[in-house]
């Protein structure tokens, strides 16, 4: 893995991209789970808890992205703007999740309480890849000048 701490500085090319190295973890702990909760909630309880179970980890996955993608692109653009567009973002989600989850439990689908119990463990799956992530990437130095 490269946990390169090179970044390029804000408005040059790349700068965005190298914001978000965490991804490739965070997005393969994701489809690992999905690979395995889709069938077995087909299994275990048929074709609408494995859309639930798909839909809950798709949730997280987009989530997710849209609050790492804003973040990195505000960074990348001038680092002054990672609080507002961060706490912005993260606002116009959650009105969006609950006005959506709202409209979903309203139509009375079977498919919810699985799609609820894969949300939890996505949420805990990219939380802890990207937690090991965090504890395998070599933490930025810098030589102190000689006095």
């Amino acid at each position: 893995m490269d946990f390169s701490t090179d970044a390029p500085p804000a408005g040059q090319p790349g700068a965005i991209r190298a914001r978000l190295p965490y991804l490739r973890l965070t997005l393969t702990a994701c489809a690992v789970l999905a690979v395995v909760a889709v069938p077995l909630a087909a299994l275990l309880r048929g074709p609408t808890s494995a859309a639930g179970a798909a839909a809950g980890v798709g949730l997280v996955v987009a989530s997710y992205l849209i609050s790492g993608l804003s973040v990195a692109w505000a960074d990348a653009l001038n680092p002054r703007l990672l609080m507002p567009v961060g706490l912005g973002t993260y606002g116009i989600k959650i009105v969006i999740l609950g006005v959506g989850m709202s409209a979903v439990a309203a139509t009375g689908w079977s498919g919810l309480p699985d799609m609820g119990v894969a949300i939890i463990v996505a949420v805990v799956v990219w939380t802890g890849a990207h937690l090991t992530w965090a504890l395998r990437a070599p933490l930025p130095y810098t030589q102190p000048r000689g006095d």
